[in-house]
Order: structure tokens, then C-alpha cells, then sequence
């Protein structure tokens, strides 16, 4: 196929053997997506969809100490503050579309979460159908802790995992290591971070062996920290009503929910209240796409409301990290208010994957 990597530096696209290599490489800001980085990595994937020399696809980063942190957040944040939202809009909408066509590829797709895989990095491997965590692997949806919610297809994942996981990660923003990832159902395999590259070349030798050559280099991981955890986070996360949760920890006196609760104090109530309902609507989406239409409306309204603008501000941009939310407590935010950012889009609006 066509050298792709030339349309732009910041994702390297190339033929590697029998697979088509996608790397991140914005090493500076950890990978962060951008809206031109978006686009190149649909371009590189169509491209490959119906290329008889490409069997399998592996995304990874070039280099530096993370996957994928994220989104651009402080593009993010000036579209709400300058445009009304649109040209973020316009990035939620084609990252979506991103997240929809890897879930759907009809070809393997090859995550390979080595270090920071943070908010839109979960979007890009979630959907992947091999996804690879190492020692160096932090993962987490954080976005209640700047005012949005766990989207790229955060509902979808973390809803269907066991018990209360999902709920738990979803409010608290909690990272978790490979080996957490791994038994919590969020990776496929654990490999030493040393193994990678004999593991890639593998893998672009014969990816149709994908199976056998992971199980050649996985390792059995340390003991998942957080699953000593599960029995109390089912039990303190039980309700859909956020409310509940702050009081389930407040009463329950142990010092992991008393943390917990001081965690959940630096979050915002409107997201962590929007979370909530998006993974309980979630499990009702009859497929992925309707669930990336319901995060679209999500995201579409969250922009441009208060609390982004003000958790950038008090996290990335002054570090303060001091943000006056609005509504400033769960119990102000309404139901009235749950329903208008949920509510369906104008048909010409809404959602719609590539």
C-alpha cells in the first residue's frame, strides 16, 4: 500500500510484514490525540481494510513513557471557550467514528497498552480485539476530574465489566496496572515490556498465529491489587444514584472507603451523576454504534457546560486544584438537567459511524 506516514508525523503508518503498524507519536504530550491524528489513523485503516498484503493491525506508540494519555484537552477546552463547542464537536464526532471502525474491523486489530493508557488511548484499545498490557501499563478513565465523563466508548466497556468495577473506575478515575487490567477482563494478555519487540516482529511475520506467538511471551502477572478490593467496591457502589455511593462510603468507617470518599470529594458531582446513568443506559444500547450516539449527545452537551472549562482550568492549566463546580453539589444536580444532556440531538446532528 501507500506510504501513509508522510500525511502526518505525529501517527507513523506503514506496512510491517503481514500487518499494517500504527504508532503514536506525539512522545511530548503522551501521545495525545488530535483531531489531523485522527483522521490519520481512519485514513491508514480504510486503507488497509481491503488490502489482501494486511492481515492483522497493531497500534502502538513510538516512543516515550505512555500509550496514549488522552485527548487533546486543551484544544478541547479553548473550542469551549471560542467556538461554542464546535470544532470539539467535530473532534468527538470523528474520534467516535475512530472507536466504532476499530471495534468493527474485520481484520484483527492489535492494542498494545505499554504505559500511560489513559481516556481517549481506553478509546483506541478498548475496541482492539487483542489487547496487550505490560508491567508499565497505567490505565484509567479520569475524566470526572475535569468535568467530563468516561466516553470513547467508556460506557460500553465499563458496564459489562464484573460487579461494580466499572461504576467504581468510572466516578473515582483509578488507574489500574497491567496486572489489574488483565484480570479485570480490559486486556487479553500480559507480556513483559522487555518482550515487545521480539513479540511485534512476530506477530508481522505471521499474524494468523497471533494466538501461539502471545502465548509464547506472556508471563503470569502479579497478583491483581485491585481484586482484593472487589467484594467492598461491589458493596459500596451498589446504587445507580450517586448519592447512595457517597453515603455507603461515608458510613461504612474502613480506611480504603474513607480515601475513596476523599477522591470522589475532588470530582465533579454533574459528571460523576452523568456516568452513572451513561453506563446503567448503556447495557440497554442494542449494539456499539447506539452506545457511541448516547456518549456523542453526552459530549456534545458536557463541552460547553461549566465544569469542563473549570476542571481544565483548575487541573492542567493554574494546577490549582481547586475547581468550583457547577452545580456545585449531586444533590444540584437535577434530574431535569440529567435529561437535557441526554436528550437526542436535532436528526441532522446527531451521531452517525463512517
Amino acid at each position: 500500500m501507500t506510504e501513509l506516514s508522510d500525511q502526518l508525523a505525529e501517527i507513523l503508518a506503514r506496512p510491517a510484514g503481514r500487518i499494517g503498524h500504527l504508532s503514536l507519536n506525539r512522545p511530548k504530550a503522551i501521545h495525545a490525540l488530535t483531531l489531523p491524528m485522527v483522521r490519520a489513523m481512519i485514513a491508514a485503516l480504510l486503507a488497509w481494510r481491503d488490502d489482501p498484503a494486511v492481515d492483522a493491525v497493531l497500534i502502538d506508540h513510538a516512543e516515550g513513557r505512555g500509550f496514549c494519555a488522552g485527548g487533546d484537552i486543551a484544544f478541547l477546552r479553548n473550542s469551549a471557550l471560542t467556538d461554542e463547542g464546535v470544532s470539539g464537536r467535530r473532534f468527538f464526532y470523528e474520534e467516535y467514528q475512530l472507536n466504532h471502525l476499530i471495534l468493527t474491523f474485520p481484520k484483527p486489530v492489535i492494542a498494545v497498552m505499554d504505559g500511560i493508557t489513559m481516556g481517549g488511548g481506553v478509546g483506541i484499545a478498548g475496541p482492539a480485539q487483542i489487547r496487550i498490557a505490560t508491567e508499565a501499563t497505567r490505565l484509567a478513565m479520569p475524566e470526572t476530574g475535569i468535568g467530563l465523563f468516561p466516553d470513547v466508548g467508556g460506557g460500553w466497556y465499563l458496564s459489562r465489566l464484573a460487579g461494580r468495577l466499572g461504576q467504581y473506575l468510572a466516578l473515582t478515575g483509578a488507574r489500574l496496572d497491567g496486572a489489574d487490567c488483565l484480570w479485570a477482563g480490559l486486556a487479553t494478555h500480559y507480556l513483559p515490556a522487555a518482550a515487545l519487540p521480539e513479540a511485534k516482529a512476530a506477530l508481522a511475520a505471521d499474524p494468523a498465529a497471533a494466538s501461539a506467538i502471545l502465548h509464547q511471551f506472556s508471563v503470569v502477572p502479579p497478583e491483581a491489587k485491585i481484586a482484593a478490593h472487589a467484594v467492598t467496591i461491589d458493596r459500596l457502589f451498589a446504587s445507580d444514584r450517586y448519592e447512595d455511593i457517597l453515603a455507603a462510603l461515608a458510613q461504612d468507617g474502613g480506611e480504603w472507603a474513607a480515601a475513596t470518599l476523599a477522591t470522589l470529594g475532588s470530582k465533579s458531582p454533574q459528571t460523576c451523576k452523568v456516568a452513572l446513568r451513561q453506563l446503567r443506559e448503556s447495557l440497554h444500547c442494542e449494539d456499539f454504534a447506539a452506545n457511541m450516539a448516547m456518549e456523542y449527545r453526552i459530549g456534545a452537551r458536557v463541552l460547553v457546560r461549566p465544569d469542563f472549562a473549570e476542571g481544565v482550568r483548575a487541573v492542567i492549566v493554574d494546577k490549582d486544584h481547586a475547581p468550583r463546580w457547577n452545580p456545585p453539589t449531586p444533590e444540584a444536580v437535577t434530574e431535569d438537567l440529567l435529561d437535557a444532556i441526554f436528550a437526542p440531538l436535532p436528526a441532522d446532528e446527531e451521531w452517525k459511524p463512517l
